[in-house]
């Protein structure tokens, strides 16, 4: 099923859109099924299809330091 595919994408986790990095940081809202809320830095709040789109989870403990 395709929501198991996201089952990684948690709120609160922070990422970055692979094929817009000039939207820069972003920290994901919400996901319900193939759809993540994230409040990117330099876009503001997007509603993106993860079937669409790939988002790159920020491992670093502290990324906006």
């Amino acid at each position: 099923m395709a929501s198991s595919a996201f089952a990684t994408l948690m709120p609160g986790q922070f990422v970055r859109m692979t094929n817009k990095p000039e939207w820069g940081l972003g920290q994901i809202q919400s996901v319900v099924e193939a759809r993540a809320t994230v409040n990117f830095e330099h876009a503001g709040k997007i509603l993106v299809n993860l079937n669409l789109a790939a988002l790159e989870i920020v491992e670093d403990d502290h990324p906006l330091a």
